[in-house]
């Protein structure tokens, strides 16, 4: 009965979102980067929502994300389509969305430990594909900025993917795997924050978002570093990689201004 209550709820909230939009919106380049961008983490935030309803962690929270994300990967997936210019980001397309008729009906299903396992790799597979979307329209276009923009797109994908995988280790034991995963996340999330904000392309407004991100990055590890100690904090982890989500979105945006100014002049 959950099954289909979610999946009701996601069908009204995908109707909702398509109502709001023109019947046919066209993306600049600028937005196609940053948009496919957002598929890779609407689908570690599926995965990490799934955990949070099964662990009992902020459910009502972890509900309304899980059908807010769903929709919002329908909606947006849809877009791209539309927007493809080469027959290669068809093709890229294309496998995602044959992955995802799979895979939605499984994420909106009520939370099972013993196909956890299958459905982690199964979401690896979805954010594999996610990420080709991405890179294959960056080779496309060859635009300055395209970069920036994939990589502040991917920390908001991070901060998706280190809070699934906390969360993972939390309700359901100690993978070596899915342990791999999080510290793989954590390192590249601090790395290629580092990156930002030596960016030459920053404006000021960038640099001084940027440096709230470092100031909250900096305030987590000590989470993960409970974490090694065997000591678990769930819901602040989920609360603070919500946060760095956000802020990571903005400046996501900003880089896209940047590019869709610089391709304009």
């Amino acid at each position: 009965m959950k099954v289909f209550q979610s999946l009701f709820s996601s069908i009204l909230l995908l109707t909702a979102l398509l109502s709001l939009s023109p019947a046919v919106y066209a993306l600049n380049d600028a937005e196609a980067v940053n948009i496919s961008g957002s598929q890779r983490m609407l689908s570690q935030r599926m995965m990490k929502s799934y955990l949070m309803l099964g662990a009992g962690i902020k459910p009502e929270v972890a509900q309304q994300q899980l059908d807010e994300s769903v929709a919002q990967f329908e909606e947006r997936l849809l877009m791209l389509k539309d927007y493809a210019p080469s027959a290669a980001i068809n093709n890229k397309l294309a496998q995602v969305e044959d992955l995802w008729q799979q895979h939605r009906v499984r994420i909106l299903a009520t939370p099972d430990k013993s196909v956890i396992d299958n459905l982690m790799r199964e979401n690896l597979n979805m954010l594999k594909a996610c990420n080709d979307v991405v890179d294959t329209i960056s080779s496309h276009l060859r635009m300055p900025g395209t970069e920036l923009i994939n990589i502040a797109g991917r920390q908001r994908m991070l901060s998706q993917r280190i809070a699934k995988a906390y969360v993972a280790l939390y309700w359901n034991g100690q993978s070596p795997a899915v342990r791999q995963e999080f510290s793989d996340a954590i390192r590249l999330f601090g790395d290629s924050l580092e990156q930002l904000r030596g960016s030459e392309m920053n404006t000021a407004e960038v640099h001084d978002a940027l440096e709230k991100v470092a100031s909250q990055w900096h305030f987590s590890q000590s989470g993960f570093e409970l974490d090694a100690e065997g000591r678990y904090v769930p819901t602040v982890i989920a609360v603070t990689t919500e946060s760095i989500l956000w802020k990571m979105n903005d400046i996501t945006k900003m880089y896209e201004r940047i590019m869709a100014t610089q391709s304009n002049s």
